[in-house]
């Protein structure tokens, strides 16, 4: 390797999650701070909950609820394209 290169490796850098969990991996930065870590991600835990950011679920739902409104509406015809080519045959 190069000298004067490469960033400095910390082998212990600490990692907060905020749950509140730490603990320690190898990285060029000292220090880091994440949302989910293994001890509180559902996918690890096995308990499912929902992880809200900043209103997600509420807009998918608002979603839904508008296409579910607009198929129960009456559909509008469309014109057919071939209709129109086989009045010019005539």
């Amino acid at each position: 390797m190069k000298k004067k290169i490469h960033p400095e490796y910390y082998p212990k850098a600490i990692v907060s999650c905020s749950c509140g969990a730490k603990f320690y991996v190898g990285s060029s930065v000292p220090e880091m701070e994440v949302e989910i870590c293994s001890h509180c991600h559902p996918f690890y835990t096995g308990q499912k909950r929902v992880v809200d950011s900043t209103g997600r679920v509420e807009r998918f739902k608002q979603r839904t609820q508008k296409t579910k409104h607009l198929k129960s509406q009456k559909p509008v015809e469309k014109k057919k394209r071939h209709q129109k080519k086989e009045d010019k045959k005539k």
